[in-house]
């Protein structure tokens, strides 16, 4: 088996200040209005990338695209794939809100949605149609690097 070349989004928690730019940063771009508050007010998204505070420690968690991803072998309905890249892509159309992978994963990087009748599941995506990540951009002290796997 050929060796995967998967970048990921990986923390460098030294780094984090907990100013919380990935996290507007990843709700405005996948937002319709591309604009933060219009996104957080009237769109009621939720970032897919948070940022976690214990004390003076401080990171952004988000989907680490696991080798063995236990929410793909925890999803009903198919909606979580590996994709050949080694990415791991949850198809929000198809997911059940079962929330299994809320549930399983041990990053917290899947979360719940609620939105009017709808309910699903969502984490990243790694900006996927934008090339790369805006968590990544956005954040003043290099606290997320964009890197091969390791």
């Amino acid at each position: 088996m050929a060796k995967r070349k998967l970048m990921k989004v990986y923390p460098i928690e030294e780094n984090c200040i907990s100013c919380r730019y990935c996290e507007v940063a990843c709700t405005m771009v996948h937002s319709e209005s591309k604009d933060p508050v219009k996104a957080y007010k009237l769109e009621g998204l939720l970032p897919r990338a948070t940022v976690e505070v214990k004390g003076a420690v401080s990171l952004s968690l988000m989907c680490r695209h696991c080798k063995h991803p236990f929410c793909f072998d925890s999803c009903i309905s198919g909606a979580i794939q590996v994709g050949e890249d080694g990415k791991v892509y949850l198809d929000e159309e198809r997911c059940v809100g079962c929330w299994n992978c809320v549930l399983v994963c041990p990053f917290g990087a899947a979360h719940p949605m609620i939105k009017e009748e709808k309910r699903h599941s969502f984490k990243c995506d790694l900006c996927q149609e934008r090339g790369f990540p805006a968590c990544v951009e956005a954040c003043p002290n290099r606290a997320l690097v964009y890197d091969y796997e390791r």
